[in-house]
């Protein structure tokens, strides 16, 4: 199931935030609130929701031996034990098959590929549920008062299959001592929405642009189309994962629950560290508090460390060696850019910076989105004149003419603009005291959403979230 269904918003959501309600003890709605989140993640994983209640029964379990030896070796023993039994899962459902296959390139062996379908979520579960147990190693996480407890935690639908990622010392005192407010359910719903246009008007819309580029062949492109291709998979990616963010945000506020930000207009960067400041935070944040700053971070081997940190990011994203050379891709530009780049950017007007930011993240998804190697070096040729193609291919006319409209507003829509005028609508309207006024207007701007995001879901097929496959 996902956000972006009729079943979801018409029938799963009502009913939980319904019964959810009635009840009236914080555990009886957090009872309520895991028994929907189980049955949100069965309904699309059947097979691998046993595994996920395994393995947070499993860190529950290892997690109470680390408190309860605290301050002696046994808890560390205790903490290396949760991480290698949560890792050891991640690794077998997710990278098993890629292992074999390059042991069998590499050693010309004939070693058999397990084939089975990727439980959805497991690297955003896998990394919040070990979170839970590093946090209560280092003391900046108290114990789960109950194994129900710390599955809700791991389980919570909002955020469950593609993040953010959530701390659980974050949200623990939430989890029994949360509280709905008119004004937080109010706001919760217009940041749904705001979401679920931003997946279904803007990512889908991208999306069958990057089907009639990136998704033909190759050969049939111009130079031009080749780079519009990219611009539209920039836009689709990042809509629909900060679109995601956005609904999984706001569906913690109907909770009573608040998630932190995932996503920072990425695309109005000054730099690639800049940039990785402001895209997936959480995941950034994850690899820099519990990789990075371990490993010793500026202060020791830091070249060492950021590679290691990069590499882990590409991986972390697919068993896939376009993954791996995306995140070394990202090693390469952030070393250079604390060695020397940063200066030079420093000095330099900020739209240079923005646009050279920019160029590099549009050529990192080329890597992203091409996972053969050999149409990544066919995109790069093309992209650059090296191909032989022309600079307009065939269709290019055509295909700029009838986007351009909305790559302009889709890219307007990456920007703070949009948030800015709103806001200066917001004050006003309260500096005057025009309350009813304000209401009326936030109303009918969700009303308007709800509607044309429900008529586009009707009339399309094309509705995949992309973040699902990591």
């Amino acid at each position: 199931m996902v956000f972006s269904s009729l079943i979801f918003i018409y029938a799963f959501l009502p009913l939980c935030l319904l019964i959810t309600y009635l009840v009236r003890s914080h555990q009886a709605k957090n009872i309520v609130l895991l028994l929907f989140s189980l049955f949100f993640y069965a309904w699309g994983e059947p097979v691998w929701v046993v595994l996920m209640i395994l393995t947070g029964l499993f860190i529950y379990g290892t997690g109470l031996k680390i408190d309860q030896h605290r301050g002696t070796p046994r808890s560390k023993a205790y903490l290396i034990l949760a991480i290698v039994g949560a890792l050891a899962s991640l690794i077998f459902f997710k990278y098993a098959g890629f292992l074999l296959e390059n042991l069998n390139v590499l050693f010309n062996w004939h070693l058999p590929i397990p084939r089975f379908n990727l439980p959805i979520g497991i690297s955003f579960y896998t990394f919040q549920i070990l979170t839970y147990a590093i946090d209560l190693y280092r003391g900046h996480a108290q114990l789960a008062t109950s194994a129900a407890n710390l599955l809700l935690y791991e389980a919570l639908f909002p955020q469950l299959i593609a993040g953010p990622i959530v701390r659980y010392a974050d949200i623990a005192e939430q989890i029994n001592h949360r509280q709905v407010t008119p004004a937080g359910f109010s706001d919760g719903i217009g940041r749904f929405l705001i979401g679920l246009a931003k997946k279904v008007l803007i990512a889908n819309m991208a999306g069958e642009l990057v089907a009639q580029t990136l998704g033909s062949h190759l050969f049939d492109l111009g130079v031009l189309d080749a780079w519009l291709g990219i611009l539209a998979y920039s836009i689709q990616i990042y809509f629909d994962f900060s679109g995601y963010s956005d609904m999984a945000i706001g569906l913690g506020q109907m909770f009573g629950f608040q998630f932190k930000e995932n996503f920072n207009y990425p695309f109005i960067a000054v730099s690639v560290t800049d940039f990785w400041r402001r895209w997936h935070i959480s995941l950034g944040t994850f690899f820099r508090d519990y990789v990075y700053i371990p490993m010793g971070g500026s202060r020791k081997r830091q070249t060492f460390n950021l590679f290691v940190v990069w590499f882990l990011t590409g991986l972390w994203h697919g068993a896939s060696w376009n993954f791996i050379l995306w995140g070394l891709y990202f090693f390469i530009l952030f070393f250079l850019e604390r060695k020397a780049f940063s200066r030079l950017l420093a000095h330099l007007p900020v739209m240079f910076g923005r646009l050279y930011a920019s160029i590099c993240v549009f050529m990192s998804w080329v890597l992203f989105y091409f996972t053969d190697l050999d149409d990544i070096a066919t995109m790069f040729k093309l992209m650059f004149g090296f191909s032989g193609q022309e600079i307009l291919g065939q269709r290019s006319e055509w295909l700029i003419l009838n986007n351009l409209p909305f790559l302009i507003i889709a890219l307007l829509a990456s920007t703070p603009v949009f948030a800015y005028l709103g806001r200066r609508i917001h004050d006003k309207m309260t500096k005057n005291r025009q309350h009813g006024a304000l209401a009326v207007v936030t109303i009918s701007r969700n009303l308007f959403l709800l509607f044309f995001s429900t008529a586009t879901l009707v009339g399309s097929s094309y509705n995949p979230f992309l973040y699902f496959r990591f």
